[in-house]
């Protein structure tokens, strides 16, 4: 199923806000600095922002507490992983998928805050 038209407007939004820290801050900077100042510019702009939140992995009959940690989700809808790297790897996108199969989320955004232009630093991946 493809993410719905709320899933749609609330990446635009977090893809608009992550342009505008970026353009304040620039690069170079820790991924806790950029997520800081992405909640609060999504807070702003009337987004519920759930930072740093802890979640379990079941596999099978056991739950394994504390499992992974997601850097942030918008709205309850969309997760957003933050790095601040030389470039993204395939690791990187293999978490966020993982992340969105096991808190059973459609649709995410991998946002790399360490590039001269924040275009280049921004995959949007869906389930």
């Amino acid at each position: 199923m493809e993410p719905s038209s709320a899933h749609d407007f609330v990446s635009r939004e977090i893809v608009d806000s992550a342009f505008a820290v970026h353009k304040a801050l620039g690069p170079g900077l820790l991924e806790s600095v950029y997520e800081q100042c992405l909640a609060y510019e999504l807070g702003t702009r009337g987004f519920a922002v759930a930072r740093q939140v802890v979640s379990p992995v079941i596999y099978r009959d056991i739950r394994i507490d504390g499992s992974f940690r997601i850097d942030m989700i918008v709205n309850d809808l969309i997760i957003v992983e933050i790095k601040a790297t030389e470039r993204l790897a395939a690791i990187h996108q293999a978490q966020l998928l993982t992340y969105l199969k096991l808190s059973k989320r459609r649709l995410g955004l991998l946002i790399n805050f360490n590039v001269p232009r924040l275009k280049d630093g921004i995959r949007r991946m869906a389930l």
